[in-house]
């Protein structure tokens, strides 16, 4: 098998409010533009698509299912990790994950907790399904300046390895 000459990602952003318009959606095209720079200063092609959804488990599970079944490589949800009573999205990724990556978000977390301790009260989770990649990060454009940077450079070696191509040499 080969490396994938494109990366098909989608970006689901959880919030019963911006569904409504209530407000924009922020941080879904925060991970948009972060993920389309880094791949692009890797020179590797990406094509991100953005979905909206209110905080809602089964619409939620639709949509991973379908992602996952259609073939995306990386799937990054936003809000819905923290401690509120609508806060499900976790919950709903880890029932279709084959393996959790633990170490990435409990690093970010360690990191970001060392200075904000509020930042430990997230359960952000990351890990695979088939053969994509599922990370959920926090409803907001800090924390998804925070996770970025640590999640993208990941995301090659990972995805070499699930399609049983990798070299370790990333």
């Amino acid at each position: 098998m080969t490396f994938p000459d494109k990366i098909h990602i989608l970006v689901i952003t959880l919030s019963d409010r911006a569904y409504a318009g209530v407000y924009p959606d922020q941080s879904g095209p925060a991970i948009t533009r972060l993920a389309e720079e880094f791949f692009l200063a890797k020179e590797l092609k990406s094509e991100i698509q953005n979905v909206l959804l209110p905080d809602d488990p089964e619409k939620l599970t639709a949509i991973l299912k379908s992602a996952i079944n259609s073939g995306f490589h990386v799937v990054f949800t936003t809000g819905g990790t923290g401690l509120g009573p609508r806060d499900m999205t976790p919950d709903v990724v880890k029932s279709l994950l084959d393996k959790e990556i633990p170490g990435i978000m409990e690093m970010i977390r360690v990191k970001h907790g060392l200075i904000k301790p509020a930042a430990l009260l997230s359960r952000s989770i990351a890990g695979v399904s088939g053969k994509t990649l599922v990370y959920c990060l926090p409803g907001s454009v800090k924390a998804v300046e925070e996770y970025c940077p640590e999640i993208l450079p990941t995301i090659t070696h990972s995805l070499k390895m699930i399609l049983g191509i990798s070299d370790h040499s990333d």
